[in-house]
């Protein structure tokens, strides 16, 4: 039986193969799709570790401000005591907590370990015996620190109260 005229023989090449013993025509693309691959998992792996940095760096700082907050509410002086048979409380002043958050943070090398650790302003007391303390601190996250140098900065806030029991 005679083969229709659109037919080819069962071993002949494609057209767009070219010859026999050429180069397929999608050489070159899987290298192009790779090296892609490679470009994201980098990025976001420098994603990653930069985050990673800010929240190890946070937890650090909130750490110093737990203890900034305790030794301050422990600077307490006692208060008055209106009637005869009334019972003494502790009293803060805003000027002491500050004062025992920064000596605390002294004695500790607090400032030599992380970068422009500063007290806030919002450090103090609100209402004469709870102690309030901010820190603030700039992170220099690894691998990105050329695209931020100055540092990222960070807050930290503790709160502690001194309370009087017999």
């Amino acid at each position: 039986m005679p083969r229709p005229p659109s037919a080819r023989p069962p071993s002949a090449r494609p057209p767009s193969a070219g010859p026999p013993g050429s180069a397929p025509a999608e050489d070159g693309q899987i290298t192009v799709l790779v090296i892609g691959f490679v470009m994201l998992a980098l990025l976001v792996s420098t994603v990653v570790m930069a985050a990673s940095s800010l929240y190890i760096e946070h937890k650090k700082l909130l750490s110093l401000a737990d203890g900034a907050s305790v030794a301050a509410a422990g600077s307490f002086t006692l208060g008055q005591v209106e009637t005869a048979g009334g019972t003494p409380s502790a009293a803060l002043s805003g000027e002491r907590v500050r004062s025992a958050a920064s000596d605390y943070l002294n004695r500790n090398g607090a400032f030599g370990r992380h970068s422009a650790l500063t007290v806030a302003p919002a450090t103090g007391t609100p209402d004469g015996s709870t102690a309030v303390v901010v820190l603030s601190a700039a992170v220099h996250p690894p691998v990105v620190n050329f695209l931020v140098p100055d540092g990222i900065r960070i807050e930290a806030s503790s709160t502690a109260r001194s309370r009087l029991t017999r």
